[in-house]
């Protein structure tokens, strides 16, 4: 059992296709996804390591981790949102991402935060 204190975190997503950068007669279907995550809590935590779980509409998993989000770790001050986009390929015209981050607080504490899952999927496509 871990001692690292509650941290409330909101992370709000939004996703979209992006036909311009996708090629269907290949199979490759781009998405993009906007995150912002407002720290809700009174210390500021920075964000160290992202962990993405992403499963197109045939089922095929694909994990993704690595240090930061999009080649930041950011420090999350309290109150003030910080927000990136960044883009997913998949086979399928829907699919769906999960995950989490690690973040760590100004006590070196290190923990988890889910990332709910959140949809990606061509326009008026339904799964």
């Amino acid at each position: 059992m871990s001692n690292t204190p509650e941290y409330d975190l909101d992370i709000e997503v939004e996703s979209g296709f992006l036909p311009e950068h996708s090629v269907p007669e290949k199979q490759q279907f781009a998405f993009f996804y906007t995150i912002t995550i407002r720290n809700c809590s009174a210390e500021a935590l920075q964000l160290l390591r992202r962990h993405w779980v992403i499963t197109d509409g045939d089922g095929k998993v694909n994990e993704v981790k690595g240090d930061g989000v999009v080649g930041k770790q950011p420090h999350l001050k309290p109150e003030k949102p910080f927000s990136y986009t960044s883009s997913a390929v998949l086979a399928t015209e829907v699919g769906v991402m999960q995950g989490s981050y690690t973040l760590i607080d100004e006590a070196g504490n290190e923990f988890e935060a889910e990332i709910p899952p959140f949809r990606l999927s061509l326009p008026n496509k339904l799964h």
